[in-house]
């Protein structure tokens, strides 16, 4: 299948609580578009005939008291068995793929975005490496990575490794990347190492 190329695709990749979004963010500030998978898979959540299909496989504790789903609850749940999280990948990752590609579409269109940065945490997992015209690795110590989760109030050090644990190795991701951030310095440093792989990329156009 051919895919249209008028801007080029950016994904970014590194471990959870990396910096991937902060990244992607400041690809933003530079022009870019910038897609997010977390964005789109929390819309995607909020459909109804999502919210039904998951409430029958997983049950209704999956839900808030409002109805909406609880991200978190579903989360501990299928990262604790991994046959709930292909039975969730199934039903979340087509839908968010098919909105990326229509926002792909749209950007493509649109003469003043100079590329498009995917912030997509499973970009490598779903396929889609091949799909990016640059990778872009964010490296982050684990020591890091937690100390970021847990002062965001998200994950703690046990629940980042039954995560990644279902994930391709940083390692492996690293090796694929085109280019690799160093995001264990100052803002600055890293919004820097931003500015001159895009310079990189709009030079190459």
């Amino acid at each position: 299948m051919s895919h249209p190329r008028e801007k080029p695709i950016i994904g970014i990749v590194g471990g959870i609580a990396s910096g991937k979004s902060t990244v992607a963010a400041e690809f933003g500030k530079l022009g870019c578009a910038v897609i997010s998978a977390d964005a789109i898979a929390r819309a995607v959540l909020e459909q109804e005939s999502v919210r039904a299909e998951l409430t029958r496989q997983f049950g209704p504790e999956i839900l808030l008291p409002s109805g909406a789903i609880d991200r978190r609850r579903l989360a501990r749940l299928v990262f604790a068995d991994a046959e709930r999280l292909c039975a969730l990948n199934k039903v979340i990752h087509p839908r968010v793929l098919e909105r990326t590609e229509e926002l792909i579409a749209e950007y493509n269109s649109c003469e003043h975005i100079p590329a498009i940065v995917l912030d997509m945490p499973l970009l490598v997992e779903v396929g889609w490496a091949p799909r990016c015209d640059r990778l872009v690795f964010v490296r982050c110590d684990a020591a890091q990575r937690t100390q970021r989760a847990r002062q965001a109030g998200l994950l703690d050090e046990q629940e980042i490794k039954i995560r990644e644990k279902f994930q391709i190795s940083l390692d492996k991701k690293k090796e694929l990347a085109d280019n690799s951030i160093d995001n264990n310095s100052d803002f600055p440093t890293l919004v820097r190492q931003i500015k001159e792989i895009f310079s990189g990329i709009a030079g190459s156009r």
